[in-house]
């Protein structure tokens, strides 16, 4: 950015206080700075759909989200190039050569502040909506430089005053071909969503590994992906972004369950014996209990039967198995997401795939206790991990989001 003005460095001073000051190595939590060079990956001269490390031309550091923040308008600034997800970003397109740039670790994209369309407005991180203030296009300025443009204004993407600073931020700013505006794209591996089919080709490990830092040992990311390729239509349905909805949904949903893939079996624990339901013959084993186990905590023993008959599973002799076997609990999950209407009217699947949208994926899931008011807050609890989880794999979260 051209240094044209005094009263426009203070100004930006105000701004950056008013968001909480630029941040150092002090400052608990924030991005770890780097004792060396992080090795490089390999630099791009083409960008496409994929995680990237993006770099300043000018002091060769990278865009970081402050802290490793996931909060909505948190600070994008430049750091000591360290490795972590705060500073690996997926870039996937949009529409008419425009692409969205979502943090790897937030899920939320880059964005500028307000909808601004003023000179020297600041870029934070929020959730992707789609807006014109949150896409790019790139423009390849020689070899492997480029500089990025908002769709709403055009301006550049601008490290402000080409200081060399930790914590500096990032503005828009007409372009102006000085290096402070010339960025370039390190392709990383891991991180994102993938445009494949499956959970398998649209979820990596790493991605995974972010979206529950603390999950219990018990859900592995292995046990996950081929339990999911035992059902055909399973994230393999539709174009791409509905391919993604489906994973991040299931996955919001399961978080929501079990804090996280924290609880492999209900905290609170009832014995859900009812045999007015279910399946001919699913009586409930002596000594058996039926609460909720598993990514969907399944429950009830006419789940537990249903779910055994289906999967050749003997959930109804031994519930436990849910606890026990990784790939039996996860194939039960998805035994109900793709086959079972609960609450609802239609699959949690169906729901997805047919456009009616992540709320009733609730209604189907725990509608009768959630939905039409009767626990709002829960309701949000699910939307927000599921709009983290859709910015994660680069798509924007579709409508109806509420039951």
């Amino acid at each position: 950015m051209a240094n044209t003005s005094g009263f426009r460095c203070l100004s930006l001073l105000g701004i950056v206080g008013a968001l909480g000051g630029c941040s150092g190595p002090e400052a608990p939590g924030e991005s770890p700075e780097a004792t060396g060079q992080v090795e490089r990956p390999a630099i791009v001269s083409t960008i496409t759909e994929g995680d990237y490390v993006i770099r300043s031309v000018m002091t060769n550091k990278c865009i970081d989200v402050a802290s490793s923040s996931t909060a909505d308008g948190a600070k994008v600034q430049q750091w000591d190039c360290n490795g972590t997800n705060a500073q690996k970003f997926h870039v996937a397109p949009t529409t008419n050569g425009y692409f969205k740039i979502i943090n790897v670790n937030s899920g939320k994209g880059l964005d500028v502040q307000g909808v601004s369309t003023a000179q020297n407005a600041i870029i934070h991180q929020w959730s992707y909506v789609g807006g014109a203030n949150q896409q790019f296009r790139f423009v390849n300025r020689g070899g492997t430089q480029f500089s990025m443009h908002l769709r709403h204004t055009d301006m550049a993407v601008d490290l402000s005053w080409g200081s060399a600073d930790n914590g500096t931020p990032l503005l828009q700013y007409p372009y102006g071909g000085t290096a402070n505006q010339h960025w370039s794209f390190d392709r990383v591996s891991g991180g994102g969503g993938g445009g494949g089919t499956g959970f398998g080709g649209i979820l990596t490990r790493e991605t995974f590994n972010a979206m529950f830092p603390n999950r219990h040992g018990f859900y592995t990311y292995d046990a996950l992906v081929s339990a999911a390729a035992s059902f055909s239509g399973l994230a393999t349905t539709g174009d791409a972004d509905t391919r993604k909805r489906e994973v991040a949904a299931f996955l919001a949903n399961a978080s929501h369950e079990t804090g996280g893939l924290v609880h492999i079996e209900e905290i609170n624990k009832g014995d859900y014996c009812d045999t007015s339901w279910g399946p001919p013959g699913c009586f409930c084993a002596a000594g058996k209990r039926y609460f909720g186990r598993g990514p969907m905590q399944l429950s009830w023993n006419g789940n537990y039967c249903a779910a055994g008959i289906a999967l050749g599973l003997p959930l109804q002799a031994n519930p436990d198995l849910l606890a026990q076997d990784a790939n039996a609990a996860w194939r039960a999950g998805f035994w109900f997401w793709t086959t079972q209407t609960g609450a609802g009217s239609m699959t949690a699947h169906n729901a997805i795939v047919n456009g009616a949208g992540f709320g009733e994926t609730i209604r189907t899931i725990n509608g009768s206790r959630e939905c039409n008011g009767g626990n709002p807050g829960q309701v949000q609890s699910r939307i927000d991990t599921y709009v983290r989880f859709c910015g994660m794999l680069g798509v924007s979260p579709g409508n109806n989001l509420g039951c």
